[in-house]
């Protein structure tokens, strides 16, 4: 039942101005240095599943051949940014490209703010044949703000120069108001955001970005405002500028004024000859810096401090992610508010009025029917569109056309935080922070370089028929190599750095290069083998005494979870012949174990049974069927309810939520227990609206929410190494939760002070306030 109709093509790899042929929306903020466009798109993805098939066809058909694909509809949204002198050849661009004719696009209008709404009106109709419908920029700012503080979990972060790390990104808050936005442009807009729609210009300066590019191409020979602040990099602004120890020989202690304050921005420069060359243009470009960083810090805290705003996002062309200018206006903030008011920065910043224009009227972001979440394969920091790797462009872009680039892609499960997190503020998903540890982080990132082969491989033989998938199966190599060479350097360039975003962009980039699940066949291949052996398991459960089946139980999980193609050393051995379930429970740790809650679990487990369980479950095969469901059967036994949470997408060798209703109903035709359990609703499986190896439980399906809360969950378990050791391993819950999972990774469990295959088994009561 192999899909002939519509055979693997390669992917359309424009990476600039993706999809744009499917383009369905538009809006622009075009600004006086850089333009941003906006657009929504309809993104067509397979999906690849197994298709039922009759007794004969089994017989004769292959694994392979079985597998069926259908093509589902998705929704994309792109922000590209470029500079504004370029903005004719890249409304050309995008003329060219579209599918709909310009006489198709007459009649239709796009949604456009800054002030370049006004003055490019002509050339966008005239390029385009769309009418300009002006939106507000200030309002259209705080939009797209919102939209992100909504939707990245890694948007905002503070900075410190030469902290470790430099970069600290804030944790996802449920109620994102009250904040204060500062717009730094030409000038300086202060704004006071309470909710939605309730916002006000509370302040601002004349002294902003214009301000410093305007002195400093008269005081300097810089040409542009990036050379301006390259040569500020290189300055000494303590040659221009006088601090207090020049003036006091020291600290001004009555005052508690530092020595190294500066107390006259350009004073030493009263001193100097009119022809006098003593101070150099990269000291005076430096001092011009901070002497404009001071002044907004200086107005702005005041402001914040005056309305009690403890919170302070910066953005604008000013800052656009230069270390030097988040460093002076991060310094004049903590200084003058004395550490009470926190100033922000916003990984997309350069995007907020592009977004809040798009959102105007958008019926396709309706935050209570869908979430969205960044693309990582399509997002990029800086792209020079000559020289992407794997272009087909037929119309030439500009040359040096350097863009940046965010896509972000509409998921169909709204989502929020799980409500069972004992301090929901300060969960932080990831174990251990790759930004901050850099042993870790080159230990990671050389390990996934690593394995990058045997994900190709997967990729090339989960689609052998295909004429293609060797040549996408490379370039998905490829893209990967360099994505992580990229994050070698600039570890803060996607957020937080952590063994989950590591895994999530894997899936990503095969996705993109259309593997949909190349671990599908494989995992068919294990929940066979491993239903084959249910039945006598259960047997051999039930004859046990109480006390010895509950300590198997978990014995058995741990043993499943040691099938996980995603780790290199247990792979290497998965692929030896005989190795199996019985092999996986020799390989355990001997007790005690590295963390041996078990003796606790058993005690809990002789008091009243558990109102309901949520067990976030992890691989397929021997994983799902020889230990969950065991574990699971034995809850329902109990009188407790159990709601099996599983990936909503393929993840690795991860057991899907599809996947996991029809392993249900299979199981359900062999044992009683579980058919009746599914036939009440006492059994269920449900997505998490995740889909990767890892799980953030601040991105959790509503639905999924409303019935573990409507169920009164009483116990949460996370079982294996992405959920319960990459992630949530310190996490604490206001209810009981079971942590289990096997270190199949040696450099980690030596470093957690065990060895291979060391286990993690730890029992938490819920916690107390």
């Amino acid at each position: 039942m192999t899909d002939k109709t519509n055979p693997i093509d390669l992917p359309d790899n424009i990476r600039v101005f993706d999809n744009l042929r499917n383009a369905k929306r538009f809006a622009i903020d075009i600004g006086g240095s850089l333009t941003k466009i906006a657009y929504y798109s309809t993104t067509s993805q397979r999906t690849v599943f197994y298709g039922p098939l009759n007794k004969d066809e089994q017989e004769e058909a292959s694994l392979e051949e079985a597998l069926v694909y259908e093509i589902s509809e998705g929704a994309r949204l792109h922000f590209i940014k470029f500079e504004t002198r370029f903005i004719s050849q890249c409304l050309d661009f995008i003329q060219q490209h579209l599918v709909n004719t310009r006489d198709h696009m007459l009649g239709k209008s796009i949604k456009a703010t800054g002030g370049g709404a006004y003055k490019y009106t002509e050339l966008i109709h005239d390029k385009l044949g769309l009418s300009v419908d002006k939106e507000d920029e200030l309002s259209c700012l705080i939009k797209g703000c919102n939209f992100l503080l909504r939707n990245m979990t890694d948007e905002a972060f503070t900075f410190c120069r030469h902290a470790n790390p430099e970069y600290i990104f804030m944790k996802a808050q449920p109620n994102i108001f009250p904040y204060m936005l500062v717009n730094i442009g030409s000038g300086v807009s202060i704004l006071k955001v309470e909710s939605e729609d309730k916002y006000e210009r509370i302040g601002g300066t004349a002294t902003g970005g214009g301000t410093f590019w305007g002195l400093g191409k008269l005081l300097t020979s810089a040409k542009g405002f990036d050379e301006l602040l390259d040569l500020a990099e290189k300055g000494d602004h303590r040659n221009l500028d006088m601090l207090v120890k020049d003036i006091y020989g020291g600290d001004y202690e009555l005052l508690g004024l530092p020595g190294d304050l500066i107390a006259s921005s350009f004073g030493k420069a009263m001193h100097a000859k009119k022809d006098s060359s003593e101070y150099s243009e990269a000291d005076i470009a430096r001092s011009l810096l901070f002497t404009i960083s001071n002044d907004i810090g200086q107005i702005a805290c005041l402001y914040a401090m005056m309305y009690k705003m403890p919170r302070i996002y910066f953005g604008g062309y000013f800052l656009r992610g230069h270390p030097l200018s988040m460093h002076s206006i991060s310094f004049a903030i903590n200084y003058w508010s004395r550490g009470e008011v926190q100033a922000l920065f916003l990984r997309h910043e350069g995007y907020l009025g592009a977004i809040g224009a798009f959102l105007k009227g958008a019926e396709e972001c309706d935050s209570d029917k869908y979430s969205w979440k960044e693309n990582l394969a399509g997002s990029a920091q800086e792209l020079n569109f000559t020289i992407e790797p794997f272009e087909t462009v037929p119309v030439t872009p500009p040359a040096n056309l350097i863009l940046g680039q965010l896509e972000m892609d509409r998921w169909e499960h709204p989502v929020t935080s799980l409500p069972f997190l004992a301090d929901p503020d300060n969960y932080i998903p990831d174990t251990v922070d790759l930004n901050k540890d850099t042993e870790a982080r080159d230990y990671w990132i050389q390990c996934f370089r690593d394995a990058t082969c045997k994900y190709v491989d997967r990729a090339i033989q989960s689609q052998p028929h295909s004429e293609t998938a060797e040549k996408r199966a490379h370039k998905f190599r490829d893209k990967y190599l360099s994505r992580l060479q990229y994050l070698q350097e600039k570890p803060f360039a996607y957020g937080n750095l952590t063994v989950r975003s590591l895994l999530d962009t894997i899936e990503h980039l095969l996705k993109e290069f259309d593997f949909p699940d190349p671990y599908l066949m494989q995992k068919k291949q294990e929940n066979e083998i491993a239903m084959a052996l249910l039945p006598q398991r259960l047997q051999h459960l039930d004859k046990m005494s109480e006390i010895n089946r509950r300590t198997e139980l978990i014995r058995a999980i741990l043993a499943g979870n040691m099938f996980d193609w995603g780790a290199k050393e247990v792979a290497a051995l998965m692929s030896q012949n005989g190795f199996g379930f019985e092999e996986a429970m020799s390989k355990l740790q001997e007790r005690p174990w590295l963390v041996d809650g078990l003796d606790q679990w058993l005690q809990r487990m002789k008091g009243p049974a558990h109102k309901c369980a949520a067990i976030f479950v992890d691989n397929s095969g021997f994983d799902i069927v020889l230990g969950i469901i065991p574990f699971a059967r034995e809850l329902l036994k109990r009188g407790t309810r159990v709601i099996l949470c599983a990936n909503s997408a393929p993840a690795l060798n991860d057991v899907t939520y599809s996947e996991l209703q029809e392993l249900l109903r299979q199981v359900g035709v062999m044992c009683p227990i579980i058919q009746s359990a599914l036939q009440s609703s006492r059994l269920l499986a449900m997505g998490t609206a995740q889909a990767g190896p890892c799980l953030d439980l601040r991105q959790v399906c509503r639905g999924l929410i409303k019935t573990l809360v409507q169920s009164e969950v009483d116990l949460i378990v996370l079982e294996g190494m992405g959920r319960a050791l990459h992630t949530n391993l310190t996490a604490k819950f206001t209810c009981e939760c079971l942590k289990v999972a096997v270190i199949k990774n040696r450099w980690l469990a030596n470093r957690l002070g065990g060895d291979m295959f060391s286990v993690i088994c730890k029992f938490e009561p819920e916690a107390i306030d």
